[in-house]
This record gives structure tokens, C-alpha cells and sequence, in this order.
């Protein structure tokens, strides 16, 4: 083969040269510049971002720095105090009260409806008329103001109302205090958070077991799983993002619980049976006008729902995941 063959076999056989070689440094693509592709977020993040700011992140840090200081806007001079706020909480009878009428107040209102709400999707979990007319009636407990569901039933629970009434006509001479008793007083009102927040969790769960596959359970009962069976091995591991999502609303919405134990007990009756951290921190800021107190206790409570929050949710995502 001559010169010229080989020269042409080289040509053909050599791969071509890449374009940015090929192009001349002017043809080359430019970038866009970054600044109008940051303006474009910032025009649809700021809203947003102000939003969190304002309403969010300045009142915590405005009530962490009022917790420093022994602000009363009564009582002036402020001086600051540094961390004595939140030395006196943990000697404060009070304040661990408070604690531990949230903490039972909480694992009631996180573990009720959650039982509860699934057992209702269970039964609910079918085709009909009636059945989504059940579902309607279970979701509007939630639509509902709190203040509104805590009138109703402080007037149904009352010691003269329709349901001691009843409770007389039965033949029960004293029955019990619902809202009156110490001893009882709390189970009320966890009572009836559990019940306005009982269409949550069914809506949430028949959202989850809508989701199941029906293959799996129809091959689950081919090979001879029974109904319990089948709930157990396919439909409850499934069910695992719905259970986190009712756990942490249930525990967050508990923790801050104000507005029932405002309206219904007034923290009563006798001396914070039903009084929860929240409740202490507005009558101790605007009752009492102790800001500086107040604000200490606040943001204890931020720092502990936020640790057990993310304690909660970390197990259940690994769990999650395992499954």
C-alpha cells in the first residue's frame, strides 16, 4: 500500500476531533451569567424566606434574648440575668408540673388516636355511599375550631350536664367530676383532643392502606395467610409513613396544646392539674407579666419538642427504611 493509501487510511480510521477542539475559543457556548438565575429564585423564595423570618425565626430569637434578662415591662429597669431564667425552672414546682402534665398529655393524645385511627380506617376501608359518608363524618371533628369542640364539650361534661343527667337517670348517684376532679380533670381534656384529632389519623391511614398494593395481599392469601395474617406481614409495614406522619403531628400539636386548657380548666381545677407548659408560659408572661420567666420557659419548651420530635422521627424512618 503507497504513501497516499495510508495517509487516507489514517483519516478514516482516526477518530474525529472533538468540537470545543474544533471551535475557535469565540464560538465556544457561554455561560449564563449567575445573576439573573439568582434573581429568579430570590423572586419566588423571598416571600418564603420573609415569611420564616418574621413570624418564625425573630420571635424565637427575640424570646431567647428576652430570657436572659429579668424583662417586666412594669417593673423597669431590665437587667440582664444570663442563665438564672433557666436555673430557677428546674426548682420551679410549677414548671415541673407543667412538665409532667404535657409529658402525660401527650403520650395519651400520640397513642390513642393513632390505635384508634387505624382500627376506624380498617373499617371504612371499602366502596359505598356509605362509607364515604362515614369518612366525612369522622374528618369533621378536625375542620373544626378548638375553642369551638372545647365550648361543646365543657358544657356536655359539666357536673350538671347531659351526660351526668344520663349518668343519674342510670342509677349512678355521684358520678364523676369530669372537669372538676384533679384526678380526672386531665384524662378530660386529653379526651377530647384525642377525639377532634381522630379523623386526622383515619384520613391519614386510609390514605396508606389505599396505597397497598392488592397483589400483594391477594397473593399473601393464596399461600394461606389468614386476615390477620396478611395485615401483619403486608399492609402494616406499609402502612409505615403514615404512622410517622400521625406521630409527629400528634406529638407536636400535644406538646403546645393551649386552647383546651384555657377554655375548659383554666389549668384547673386546684393547683395546675390540667395546666401545660404552654398554658404557664402565657399566664406567666401576660398574667403575671414575668416576660423574662416566661420566655426561659418557652424556649425549653422549643429545645425539648424538637429533641423528642427528631428522636421520633429518626426511629421511625430507619424503620422505614428496614422495612
Amino acid at each position: 500500500m503507497g504513501e497516499g493509501g495510508l495517509t487516507t487510511l489514517a483519516a478514516v480510521v482516526s477518530p474525529p476531533a472533538p468540537p470545543s477542539a474544533r471551535r475557535s475559543p469565540a464560538h465556544r457556548r457561554r455561560r449564563k451569567p449567575i445573576l439573573p438565575r439568582v434573581w429568579h429564585f430570590a423572586s419566588f423564595g423571598a416571600p418564603g424566606v420573609l415569611v420564616y423570618l418574621c413570624f418564625v425565626l425573630a420571635p424565637i430569637l427575640i424570646s431567647f434574648g428576652y430570657s436572659l434578662t429579668n424583662y417586666n415591662p412594669f417593673n423597669p429597669p431590665v437587667k440582664f440575668v444570663g442563665l438564672d431564667n433557666y436555673r430557677l425552672l428546674f426548682s420551679d414546682e410549677q414548671f415541673l408540673t407543667a412538665l409532667k402534665v404535657t409529658t402525660i398529655l401527650t403520650v395519651i393524645v400520640v397513642v390513642v388516636p393513632n390505635v384508634l385511627g387505624l382500627g376506624v380506617a380498617l373499617l371504612l376501608d371499602r366502596k359505598g355511599w356509605l362509607y364515604n359518608a362515614l369518612r366525612s363524618v369522622f374528618f369533621t371533628p378536625v375542620i373544626l375550631s378548638s375553642v369551638v369542640v372545647s365550648i361543646v364539650w365543657s358544657r356536655l361534661l359539666d357536673d350538671q350536664g347531659p351526660l351526668n343527667t344520663l349518668l343519674r337517670t342510670l342509677g349512678i348517684e355521684h358520678p364523676p367530676g369530669w372537669l372538676s376532679d384533679p384526678d380526672v380533670a386531665l384524662y378530660s381534656v386529653a379526651s377530647i383532643v384525642c377525639w377532634q384529632m381522630l379523623g386526622f389519623c383515619v384520613v391519614v391511614y386510609l390514605a396508606g392502606l389505599q396505597g397497598v398494593p392488592t397483589e400483594l395481599l391477594e397473593a399473601a392469601s393464596i399461600d394461606g395467610a389468614g386476615a390477620l395474617r396478611r395485615f401483619r406481614a403486608v399492609t402494616w409495614p406499609l402502612l409505615a409513613p403514615s404512622l410517622t406522619i400521625n406521630t409527629v403531628v400528634l406529638l407536636i400539636s400535644a406538646f403546645k396544646t393551649y386552647d383546651y386548657v384555657k377554655v375548659i380548666t383554666n389549668g384547673g381545677p386546684g393547683s395546675g392539674a390540667t395546666a401545660t407548659i404552654a398554658f404557664d408560659v402565657l399566664q406567666t408572661g401576660f398574667d403575671s407579666n414575668h416576660v423574662g420567666h416566661a420566655s426561659a420557659m418557652a424556649v425549653l419548651m422549643l429545645v425539648i419538642v424538637a429533641a423528642v420530635t427528631t428522636i421520633v422521627l429518626g426511629f421511625l424512618r430507619r424503620r422505614e427504611v428496614d422495612l
